[in-house]
């Protein structure tokens, strides 16, 4: 059974977990620790060593990913969502792999977690264009085109009344603004259905920390695109990263 490690950094929590790469599932307890305050790189590091070792693979030879929320070409963070502005522009796959000593696969953490479904999940099998979309403490996104990733897409950036979407219809807004489930809803309507104008997929796979609740939001939105959850839940940026470390 081939297996690898995933680590998903997020803008409140650090999640890693082995994983089963012929099932595309867990292959041991997730842990989890909380981010850092601020999220600079040498503290996000320091937390990912922490991970690791309460997983129990500080020294192990499994091939590991990471996961991040950022655009990431070549290795290099070009953004910061919700983490310190220092990662902009950032040698970040270089910096983890210097300072966990060992080889990685440094990836956004929505392209992860789009890998997990269409490999393994919600969009597997499916053809045309599937956009999976993250909502946590932002709102992150990855197309998927007959199963292959378009990476650095970055929904949660689009313009709304002059500010970045994902400030008013991401997950961590409904805590921030006391908001019921109905008024949540509203708010990603006006999101998925420009997103659906705008590109015209031929499904939404709805994924991040709110996706183990798709009873009490997905019902009430009116889109003329099939919406789901994702099938692994918070946990498909683990298994995204782990999937891509071990290609």
């Amino acid at each position: 059974m081939a297996k690898a490690i995933g680590v998903d950094i997020g803008g409140t929590g650090i999640k890693a977990g082995i994983v089963d790469l012929d099932r595309g599932i867990l292959d041991s307890e997730r842990v989890r620790v909380p981010t850092p305050k601020g999220a600079s790189p040498a503290d996000v590091l320091v937390a990912v060593k922490t991970v690791l070792t309460e997983l129990g693979v500080s020294d192990s030879d499994l091939p590991l990913g990471v996961a991040f929320p950022a655009i990431v070409k070549y290795g290099k963070t070009l953004s910061a969502a919700n983490v310190s502005q220092d990662w902009i522009g950032f040698e970040a796959e270089r910096f983890f792999e210097n300072g966990l000593g060992r080889s990685i696969h440094f990836v956004n953490d929505a392209d992860a977690a789009g890998v997990a479904e269409v490999r393994h999940g919600a969009a597997r099998g499916a053809r045309g264009l599937t956009i999976l979309t993250t909502l946590g403490t932002g709102i992150g996104s990855a197309f998927l085109y007959d199963g292959v990733l378009l990476p650095n897409t970055e929904l949660g950036h689009l313009d709304y009344e002059g500010r970045a979407i994902e400030k008013v219809a991401a997950y961590s807004a409904m805590d921030r603004e006391n908001l019921s489930w109905t008024e949540w809803s509203e708010r990603l309507q006006v999101f998925y259905k420009h997103v659906e104008f705008l590109f015209s997929p031929d499904l939404f796979v709805v994924g991040g920390g709110v996706s183990k609740h798709p009873e009490n939001f997905l019902p009430l939105l009116k889109l003329n695109t099939p919406i789901v959850a994702a099938v692994h839940r918070n946990s498909s940026g683990i298994i995204g990263a782990a999937s891509l470390a071990g290609d």
